[in-house]
């Protein structure tokens, strides 16, 4: 392993897609090893999680729920993209909705629950993606999704004949906070869309914490100076520190043991002078790798 394997958890600004944040992490650590976790949308800010070098290898096993916005609904327009990037399709006055009426639906969108996705999402339709079919002005039936919300909190209302009102949405992977804004519109029988939106949390990665503005990245090694260790992103891990001599054994493939403390067949993050080495599934005490990061050059 290198000094370039890590997570950055970045404080996306407005005006960047996710992409647009790997190409400047890769410029400011002058690697092409970076990838991202969870896309953000180019107005939307917040954080966004990049892995870099071997950690991109981790992508598949973060811990990256739950994920908490804050949102700003705009009752009373509808827009094509269900945001405030989209063109108005719909109009009327909000002055009647009520903040108890408001309250009153927001139950309904905890739990598991179907969303259709929007067209401007990545899903694909028939080999393409539905972006793509909106940028050509088209519109295609899609199927519902079922998703997770774990809460919606009512923390702001402003009555008017444009009403807005702030939420707080903490929620599972695949969850269009778009088209909840939307839905909720639906409830109280008004278009709506979103306005704003701000990620303060995926999974263990926070604004104020441990997310850093990307102004704030720099480059060179002090952007590599930023990354944080890799079993930052796992969490919900069982962790077993391997010796010496079971290094040797990880390192051709063998399993090790795992301490007696590790559940059966859970995924387990091996770790050799308190860093990420491999990972691996517990079977009758022991731990099979099935993901190795460590070389035999000692990196």
């Amino acid at each position: 392993m290198t000094p370039l394997d890590g997570i950055l958890a970045i404080d996306k600004p407005p005006g960047m897609t996710s992409h647009d944040v790997v190409a400047r992490v890769r410029r400011a650590l002058k690697t092409k090893r970076v990838g991202h976790a969870g896309t953000l949308d180019p107005d939307a800010t917040g954080v966004l999680v990049v892995a870099v070098g071997q950690a991109t290898r981790l992508l598949p096993h973060m811990d990256l729920e739950p994920k908490e916005y804050v949102a700003r609904a705009l009752f009373g327009v509808a827009t094509t993209s269900e945001d405030a990037s989209g063109e108005v399709t719909e109009e009327t006055d909000a002055s009647g909705l009520t903040e108890d009426a408001l309250r009153a639906v927001l139950p309904r969108f905890v739990g598991e629950i179907d969303q259709v996705p929007p067209m401007v999402s990545a899903v694909h339709h028939e080999g393409r993606r539905l972006y793509e079919l909106a940028r050509e002005g088209k519109v295609v039936e899609r199927q519902a999704r079922r998703v997770r919300v774990f809460a919606v909190e009512l923390s702001d209302f402003a009555p008017g004949t444009r009403a807005e009102a702030t939420l707080r949405v903490s929620c599972g992977g695949g969850t269009y906070i778009r088209t909840l804004c939307f839905d909720i519109g639906a409830a109280v029988g008004l278009p709506a869309h979103m306005k704003t939106l701000v990620r303060e949390a995926v999974g263990p990665f926070r604004l104020g914490e441990n997310a850093i503005p990307l102004a704030d990245l720099g480059e060179g090694e002090a952007a590599a100076a930023r990354l944080l260790p890799m079993e930052s992103a796992l969490p919900q891990m069982p962790r077993v520190e391997v010796s010496e001599e079971g290094m040797a054994r990880l390192l051709r493939g063998m399993p090790v043991a795992d301490g007696g403390h590790v559940p059966e067949a859970a995924e387990v993050a091996l770790l050799h002078g308190g860093r990420l080495v491999a990972l691996a599934r517990s079977r009758d005490g022991s731990c099979h790798p099935f993901k190795v990061l460590a070389t035999n050059d000692g990196g």
